[in-house]
């Protein structure tokens, strides 16, 4: 049962001891009667002239605030108030009904002309506002004169209930002795209803409400100080105390998830600063190794539920490559075809379970299906890899929105650092790499002979230097054209490249001429490998449209560090060597002759 219902009960049971009481009173109204008459005679002349006095401040102020602010409601409510009130004659009226004497009423009345008055100042002022006069009409309803007529009609009226109160006193105190016995007998019944009243609102209040609200206020104070820990006590009934319980309850369920959209936001922010860090670090790398490093350190931070692998795209072999992992997943393989994969052929993200179920990939595991993502990298409107992520082990539930978010900015942001990667590469091999056959133009010769010239020096070791020329190679253009000779460079390009492989480096140095670098090779090593490759440029065979283009030679010249001097004049050695080659017949290799000069140990 609600507390009201119970306080209307309580308060029923007191109306009725009260009515009981009643009759004790009106047992002795007949000796009161007087008294009665003349107290109510003079509570209705109080009500009657207080509320005229109300009316005259309750008007003053209205109109003073208006001429103040210019608040149009100010007037409204004085408008309104002013028409509410009764003229002089009624406002006599009703007092001369009410019993009051010629006299009271002259005094009056005076008063009341004096009222109106001042109505006429307030609606002077009011228009003088109204025309835009401000302090014309601040004058008049706050100057003195207007002062001293609101104190006079205070006086006047206050004169009226002065003579009132002379007049009715006498007849209350005449009333007062005969009633008073009457009187101590209704007081001792209404002490009784009191005494009952206070027993049954001891009871409500001290086991319906002080202690439920006392439980109450310190769950109150735990929530106020941030505890959304504490729990509401359980008030199943339904009164006003259960109302509270349930709002308290609702006001911590609110307050929790506040609390819990608050971390998922400060968890978002450091997942977002996390993901810009690392696309700060990608876009610092300038060899897919680095970004290996970048992807292997944050993609564990950045999808901390799941291990994963990171693929590369290998265009020779259509395969998809694992580059580089992560918490050692199992449910993919090393290496698959790019046809395997479903991400792939979408160019989406694809996820064989969830809220729709899908096809698994085939590089999946028969049991790895369920809790496995693949999200291709797309860089230039190309697929470059796919990374793929799988429920790590001791992690369970679905992957939420924001995640799945997390996952796919991880992927675009590591996809356009490979793209960024390749065009890089691609940038750097044009300007470093001959087109025609492949290996490094003069631009990369020139960073090269520094790199390893200060590692001999350092080191103390060799560097030979073979200087080639296609003999004849003007005879294949005239008589095969152009075509035929580009055939013919790429196959000597393909030689040299095969030869020195990990051991130093070929350039196309200009036209039919290339150079060898060869790191660590001394002058006998380096003629041997000369005479490899003189014999592989004459073993080869090739045709152009059918046509066997003939016995191919080259002419050699070769030249080493320090017995033929430093890295400056090391080629132009080799070159006149290469020229004694062609001179002696062609198909031939020449060494440079060590003159003193260039001896070691001479400068």
């Amino acid at each position: 049962m609600r507390i009201a219902t119970i306080t209307n009960w309580a308060y029923g049971a007191t109306v009725l001891l009260t009515i009981v009481s009643g009759a004790t009173m009106l047992m002795a109204s007949r000796a009161e009667e007087g008294e009665r008459a003349a107290v109510q005679q003079r509570t209705r002349f109080d009500h009657l002239t207080e509320a005229l006095i109300e009316d005259t401040y309750r008007l003053t102020e209205q109109a003073r605030l208006f001429t103040i602010s210019g608040d149009p409601s100010h007037l409204i409510v004085y408008q309104r108030e002013a028409a509410n009130l009764d003229s002089v004659e009624a406002s006599l009226a009703k007092l001369e009904d009410a019993g009051a004497q010629p006299a009271e009423l002259k005094a009056l009345e005076d008063g009341l002309r004096w009222a109106d008055t001042l109505r006429e100042e307030q609606a002077a002022a009011i228009q003088a506002k109204q025309a835009g006069q401000d302090q014309t009409a601040q004058k008049i309803i706050f100057g003195p004169e207007y002062e001293r007529e609101l104190e006079r009609v205070s006086n006047l009226i206050g004169r009226f209930r002065y003579m009132l109160d002379e007049r009715t006193q006498d007849a209350v105190e005449q009333a007062e002795r005969a009633s008073r016995l009457f009187r101590l007998t209704s007081e001792i019944m209404l002490a009784i209803t009191a005494l009952l009243f206070l027993f049954v609102l001891y009871f409500i209040f001290m086991r319906r409400v002080l202690r439920p609200v006392g439980r109450l206020s310190d769950v109150v104070t735990r929530l106020a100080a941030q505890d959304f820990a504490v729990e509401p006590p359980e008030y199943s009934r339904i009164d006003e105390i259960g109302d509270m319980t349930q709002a308290i309850r609702i006001f911590r369920e609110n307050a929790l998830e506040r609390q819990r959209l608050e971390a998922l936001r400060d968890a978002d922010l450091n997942m977002r600063e996390l993901l810009a860090r690392m696309t700060q670090r990608l876009q610092g790398c300038d060899a897919i190794d680095d970004v290996m490093n970048v992807v292997r350190l944050f993609a564990p931070q950045i999808a901390p539920a799941f291990a994963g692998r990171l693929y590369v795209h290998d265009e020779a072999t259509g395969t998809m490559t694992s580059a580089c992992e992560w918490r050692s997943p199992q449910g993919s393989t090393a290496q698959f075809r790019f046809t395997d994969c479903w991400a792939l052929r979408r160019g989406q993200m694809h996820r064989p379970d969830g809220a729709m179920i899908d096809v698994p990939c085939g590089h999946l595991q028969a049991d790895q299906a369920v809790g496995s993502i693949c999200i291709p990298l797309i860089g230039q409107g190309e697929t470059i890899g796919l990374i793929y992520f799988e429920q790590a082990a001791g992690t369970e539930g679905p992957l939420s929105e924001s995640e799945e978010v997390y996952l796919v900015l991880l992927a675009e942001r590591v996809g356009l650092a490979l793209a960024n990667l390749r065009l890089h590469e691609a940038l750097r091999e044009l300007a470093l790499v001959d087109p025609l056959t492949g290996l490094s133009n003069r631009r990369q010769l020139d960073t090269m002979m520094k790199l390893h010239f200060e590692h001999a020096e350092q080191s103390g070791r060799p560097v030979s230097c073979l200087l080639l020329d296609v003999d004849h190679f003007k005879k294949f253009n005239d008589d095969f054209g152009h075509d035929a000779g580009d055939a013919v460079l790429r196959a000597v390009g393909g030689v040299l490249s095969s030869s020195v492989r990990g051991e130093g480096n070929a350039f196309r140095y200009g036209g039919e001429e290339f150079l060898l670098l060869m790191p660590g090779m001394g002058m006998e090593q380096a003629r041997e490998r000369a005479e490899t490759i003189r014999q592989k440029i004459s073993a080869l065979q090739l045709q152009h449209e059918g046509r066997p283009l003939g016995r191919i030679t080259a002419s050699f010249g070769l030249s080493t560090y320090p017995d033929h001097g430093g890295a400056g004049s090391l080629v132009s050695v080799a070159d006149a060597a290469l020229l004694r080659a062609k001179a002696e017949g062609r198909d031939r290799i020449v060494v440079a002759a060590v003159r003193e000069a260039d001896a070691p140990g001479v400068r």
